[in-house]
């Protein structure tokens, strides 16, 4: 599909301009759901919401990045302090760890690892094993940097991005850096321009490319084997740095335009538009080869991530009078939607081949932080500020 490139120009560097876009976790026990029981396929009767297999309070402190949740080796884990790790099936504690992790930063898993940006602050990366918690790797990038946060991992590397010291202990410009996911040992750093931050940089590594946002509208490309910059667009629209790769390109919403990008030079490969200007895209997600992505509009669409066709729409979202969705997992042919905070939010199963609407979870605890999912097939967990509870699929 045709479009007109709405970026910078390729080869600028990335801006620092000023101009941005808008104790251990407590059993408590099971606690009423939002939903009733369920049947054999986990969901409830007349298209409502199964009840959770269990609820827990836990010591989450989300600020609703995606990846302040995650489910690994038979637990899953919350952003919050001390860190703590729930049994999967039954939601028991089965470790703690004080000063775990920075809240709202991170939580990267890659290769059976859960990679931490230390809340010691004392400037390490630490690496742990999510079924035990034990410590089996920790990197330091050195005395002259703070605050080092890990942005996307592979194979080979943990990237991170960390405040560069003056003399006098202040900080006015920030690294990324490549650290071995081995032996924890430097691979490469890069200075980035001045005036950018090292606050609300999203990331992802596909093959050579290490793809990232941030709030100063810069859409950034980098070389995973050197740390050199490939490209740079500066973006129209900021979506506070949600954005999916498929394969060679990066799909980045702007406002009324969703633009998918080449990884390797830059250039726009398809472009889609929403049904009137003032409606704008929201996160979008690939899972199984299928971009996922809502409207403000509450349109759904599922297109192919390689073109921008359509494989289909609905207008189920709008029709229930449910919140759009912002983050997305997939379990079999179902869809498990997370919103923002609101009456008519929640997690929402969607049918991934249609766009139906089959049920909405909500705790009804009004609680003012966005809902989070993460899933390990056999259940999908939803956490609510302090709340998580474990659905069945």
């Amino acid at each position: 599909m045709a479009a007109v490139l709405t970026a910078g120009a390729v080869g600028c560097r990335e801006s620092g301009s000023d101009a941005v876009g808008s104790g251990g976790a407590e059993s408590g026990g099971d606690e009423p759901g939002g939903g009733e029981k369920p049947g054999a396929d986990g969901v409830g009767k007349d298209g409502r919401a199964p009840e959770p297999v269990w609820t827990r309070t836990t010591s989450a402190q989300t600020y609703g990045d995606n990846d302040e949740l995650v489910a690994a080796g038979g637990v899953v884990i919350a952003s919050g302090d001390p860190l703590a790790a729930l049994d999967a099936a039954s939601g028991k504690e089965q470790w703690s760890l004080k000063d775990g992790a920075v809240p709202g930063a991170p939580m990267l898993l890659d290769n059976g690892t859960l990679y931490l940006a230390s809340a010691k602050y004392d400037g390490s990366v630490a690496g742990y094993d999510p079924a035990s918690g034990k410590e089996t790797w920790r990197s330091h990038l050195g005395k002259d940097y703070r605050q080092p946060a890990p942005i996307a991992v592979d194979d080979e590397q943990v990237y991170v991005i960390a405040e560069i010291l003056e003399d006098d202990g202040s900080s006015r410009t920030n690294l990324i850096a490549a650290l071995n996911s081995r032996t924890g040992r430097l691979a490469w750093k890069e200075q980035r321009d001045f005036g950018t931050e090292q606050n609300g940089v999203h990331a992802h590594v596909e093959g050579r490319h290490l793809v990232y946002t941030d709030f100063k509208k810069n859409l950034t490309v980098r070389d995973t084997a050197t740390g050199k910059q490939v490209w740079t667009h500066r973006t129209t629209k900021t979506n506070y740095g949600f954005f999916a790769v498929h394969k060679d390109l990066v799909i980045v919403p702007q406002g009324p335009t969703l633009q998918a990008f080449s990884l390797a030079d830059g250039s726009v490969k398809w472009s889609v538009e929403t049904a009137e200007s003032y409606i704008a895209f929201k996160e979008p997600a690939v899972l199984d080869d299928v971009l996922y992505i809502a409207d403000s509009d509450r349109t759904m669409r599922a297109l192919d991530p390689r073109t921008g066709q359509k494989i289909w729409e609905s207008e189920a979202l709008a029709e229930a009078h449910l919140t759009v969705p912002r983050q997305y997992v997939k379990v079999g042919g179902v869809l498990y939607a997370a919103t923002d905070l609101d009456k008519q939010g929640g997690v929402i199963a969607i049918d991934a081949k249609t766009g139906a609407v089959r049920w909405r979870f909500n705790d009804k605890s009004g609680d003012y932080h966005a809902w989070l999912v993460a899933t390990d097939g056999t259940h999908v967990f939803a956490l609510h500020g302090r709340k998580l509870h474990a659905l069945p699929v």
